[in-house]
């Protein structure tokens, strides 16, 4: 459980001897607010129903999170509920107020409670708050009758009570098995051990075939740096701005530049391809492929 600071205390108390609003009160600071943007109104609203806040913050202090942070949660989720609140639904403040401040704090605790997210959606939310609680329950019921339950049978009954898939299930009980583990912890006691990270897969290419390919195409490129050489200064540029360069250019535009026909550059290309063919081919069978 999470203890609670000198700071965090007093603040309850002080909060706790709010003023209370009635339902007229309550509504011209709600309209002051939403009319008029009004602050004062506002900060009066939200002031008078911090004791809501903290009462449902301190729901939540078994979860290992600080009250603190809890309380600094539920004030935003009671701030965004006096943003949003229309006065003129016929509803109080606190019945609106409640359902904003509960989604503040399930969504920090799912946040927080492991550096791997929990999950979000419905289903995994109602999983993470009840999955304990309907679990001891199922569990003092069947050993009350002397049923003896396996872990596929005691999610099939969670499930069912809590009213969500089986696979949810499973899969929730196992999220919440156990605490989260550093990935540089050591596999065993040993001096030299490997730690869990050098067991992830790589997620991009396969490790061998990443590195394969990344020696081929270093090869590949120091061949045809070499081919390169055989060709005269006018053929590598040439074979520079039409193949290799970002923006690569038209025969007709090279021409205009070298005061060459665009006939006379496609045959300067064509040459300095044949000639780096040939050098290829020497080097190495199916380096050529790579000019052709």
């Amino acid at each position: 459980m999470a203890l609670q600071s000198p700071q965090t205390i007093n603040m309850t108390r002080r909060m706790m001897r709010a003023e209370m609003l009635d339902a007229e009160t309550e509504q011209q600071l709600a309209r002051a607010w939403r009319d008029e943007r009004d602050h004062a109104a506002l900060n009066r609203l939200v002031q008078a129903y911090m004791r809501l806040a903290i009462s449902m913050a301190s729901k939540f202090r078994r979860t290992g999170i600080s009250q603190s942070d809890l309380i600094q949660e539920a004030s935003l989720g009671l701030m965004k509920a006096a943003d949003k609140f229309d006065p003129d639904r016929g509803v109080r403040f606190s019945t609106y107020a409640v359902w904003w401040i509960r989604a503040g704090l399930q969504d920090h605790v799912m946040r927080n409670w492991s550096l791997v997210r929990t999950g979000s959606t419905t289903s995994q939310k109602s999983l993470f708050f009840n999955l304990r609680r309907v679990r001891a329950q199922i569990e003092r019921e069947a050993m009350a009758a002397g049923e003896h339950l396996d872990s596929y049978q005691i999610a099939e009954r969670m499930a069912s009570e809590i009213g969500v898939s089986i696979s949810d299930t499973q899969m929730m009980m196992g999220r919440l098995s156990g605490a989260d583990m550093s990935l540089n912890a050591q596999q065993s006691t040993e001096e030299n051990g490997r730690e869990w990270i050098e067991l992830l897969e790589d997620e991009n290419a396969i490790g061998a075939e990443s590195v394969e390919r990344r020696q081929d195409g270093a090869y590949l490129s120091e061949q045809l740096a070499k081919a390169m050489e055989n060709l005269t200064e006018r053929e590598k540029y040439i074979l520079h701005e039409r193949r290799l360069a970002d923006e690569t250019r038209t025969l007709a535009s090279i021409g205009e530049e070298m005061a060459l026909s665009k006939e006379r550059v496609r045959q300067l290309e064509a040459s300095a391809f044949a000639k780096m063919r040939a050098a290829l081919e020497r080097q190495g069978v199916g380096v050529h492929d790579l000019v052709s």
